[in-house]
């Protein structure tokens, strides 16, 4: 639906630099949708393990003989794959409304490794919230209510170069942003930015780097919060 939306609605109104016509719009939404999809399922990843939570499942976890993280780790590994599904089904669409990679598979294929890393790094957010909270319906809140400045305040949905300069700031260095940018560079659309910002000039490094830091961090906390957490 959003791309759908996204592509004929406002792509009639934005011409995006390097293209002369709106229909280049649709080649530079792709990879802020494939972000913002990836990220977003750190909704469903709260909202599972505090159901889990809430039905005394997670207690039963912890009297078994296994690791700490195994039952975390489990979750967002199976939250991943259902990720990488939508992925495929995202792709498709995108391939049907016009859009295109230019730059071969191996490339196409790195960046969709990009996207499932950063989705990854993310879904252990939703953990920590998840574990935090004491209802499924208040993970899925609490899983979304940040998301939605984190994705909008990027470059997934306009060129950050077109916002106020202290909010362009906050863009070019979103790690939502970086990863878009690094999407764009491997899949050779138009719109990557001209930006002198560390992370928008080197894009796939600082996503990488952006995705492995929120992952270490998150996964400590989530394997943390665990231990403590009670329905």
């Amino acid at each position: 639906m959003f791309v759908v939306l996204f592509s004929f609605v406002f792509g009639g109104s934005v011409v995006v630099s390097g293209s002369s016509s709106s229909s280049g719009y649709r080649e530079f939404l792709m990879a802020g949708i494939f972000a913002q999809t990836v990220t977003f399922a750190t909704a469903g990843a709260g909202a599972g393990i505090a159901d889990d939570m809430s039905k005394g499942v997670i207690d039963r976890f912890r009297a078994l003989p296994m690791t700490r993280g195994a039952v975390l780790t489990g979750r967002t590994i199976a939250d991943l794959v259902q990720t990488a599904l939508t992925l495929v089904v995202l792709a498709i669409v995108g391939l049907l409304v016009g859009w295109r990679f230019h730059h071969g598979i191996a490339k196409a294929l790195g960046a969709f490794a990009l996207l499932l890393l950063l989705g990854y790094a993310f879904s252990w957010i939703g953990a920590v919230i998840g574990l935090s909270v004491r209802t499924p319906e208040a993970a899925t809140s609490g899983g979304l209510i940040w998301l939605f400045p984190v994705t909008f305040v990027s470059n997934a949905f306009v060129d950050s170069s077109q916002m106020t300069p202290w909010l362009r700031h906050v863009a070019d260095w979103n790690p939502f942003s970086a990863t878009v940018q690094a999407c764009r560079v491997l899949f050779g659309n138009l719109g990557v930015s001209t930006s002198r910002a560390w992370p928008m000039q080197h894009p796939v490094l600082a996503s990488l780097l952006w995705s492995l830091v929120i992952l270490l961090v998150f996964r400590f906390l989530a394997v943390r919060k665990y231990r403590s957490a009670t329905a």
